[in-house]
């Protein structure tokens, strides 16, 4: 029996040389996280709206004077009690006889001040707290995870009430950022656990790990930068929280002095006069709005642009 004869093909050859089938055409431009979620942000009109509302709070916090000249205290006359809107007071007087454009102006500092100093808290107790209990794991996990949960179960809204009740005597920015912030961690702290366990067993981290380096210097240089995303978003989102629970804490009488420029207090003043002047009720609660929408409207662009699949979707 004879064998048949095999054939074979063989894909033709040019006078250039051999083709190439499997090459994958790279593009030229960079391409990482930060720059992509970048160049999607710069499409879209609402990321300038916000980002230019918060230049403007951010300026008039550090230079009030350059959007008014007017003392927003020493310069009260009841005789302009709810006065009419005239030249040089744009949004006209308060029931003391206050500028209201120059309180809601030098009030953009309070609310600045304590948003940053709740921010810089929640993230000097949630982010080690979540880091090390992530990272460790057992017994440390356990310990820190339960006294987050104490914190996490207590609204801290309620217990700034109390803490400022208790310290009624110290009603200052500080003393209203630490009741804040001090019990708005433990929802940070559990995003930060929950994105250290994702990132712990990915592989750069078993290398850092195989080459001799500790856990507490893998943790620093490597796992913690690569879990900043989620924190950044919180963040940016917990800052126009932490402005609204000053300026509900000052309206409920509980937060800051009535001496002290916050848009809390001139609503709770505003009220009593709401129905023969309600203007003067409406600005510091339009610029408290404003504000607020900004920040968390930048914080939700901001977490749509780092997410690769909220960005293929649209």
């Amino acid at each position: 029996m004879s064998e048949r004869p095999m054939t074979h093909y063989v894909a033709p050859v040019g006078d250039g040389g051999p083709v190439e089938v499997d090459k994958v055409s790279l593009g030229s431009r960079r391409s990482n996280l930060w720059l992509d979620a970048w160049r999607d942000l710069r499409r879209r009109p609402l990321f300038y709206i916000a980002l230019a509302i918060v230049a403007v709070i951010l300026v008039a916090s550090f230079w009030p004077s350059l959007f008014t000249s007017v003392p927003p205290n020493n310069d009260c006359m009841l005789a302009n009690s709810n006065g009419a809107p005239e030249a040089g007071h744009p949004l006209g007087f308060t029931r003391q006889g206050c500028d209201v454009y120059s309180r809601i102006v030098w009030g953009a500092r309070t609310s600045m001040s304590v948003g940053v100093l709740v921010v810089i808290i929640t993230g000097a107790i949630g982010i080690p707290m979540g880091a090390l209990a992530g990272y460790y794991g057992g017994r440390l996990d356990s310990i820190l995870s339960r006294i987050g949960d104490v914190f996490f179960s207590v609204p801290y809204f309620l217990a700034a009430i109390v803490v400022m009740s208790v310290f009624s005597q110290y009603r200052n920015v500080v003393t209203i950022s630490f009741a804040i912030g001090g019990f708005a961690w433990a929802s940070l702290a559990r995003i930060v656990r929950a994105e250290v366990l994702r990132l712990k067993g990915l592989e750069y981290v078993t290398a850092s790990t195989a080459l001799g380096r500790s856990k507490l210097s893998t943790l620093v240089q490597h796992v913690l930068p690569n879990s900043l995303t989620p924190v950044i978003v919180f963040l940016t989102i917990a800052l126009g929280a932490a402005i609204v629970a000053e300026a509900s804490l000052s309206f409920l009488g509980i937060g800051l002095g009535s001496s002290t420029m916050s848009w809390g207090n001139d609503i709770s003043q505003a009220q009593q006069t709401i129905k023969t002047s309600p203007m003067a009720l409406f600005w510091p609660s339009l610029a408290l709005t404003v504000t607020v929408l900004a920040f968390i409207m930048l914080g939700e662009l901001v977490r749509d642009a780092l997410d690769p699949k909220a960005r293929a979707r649209r």
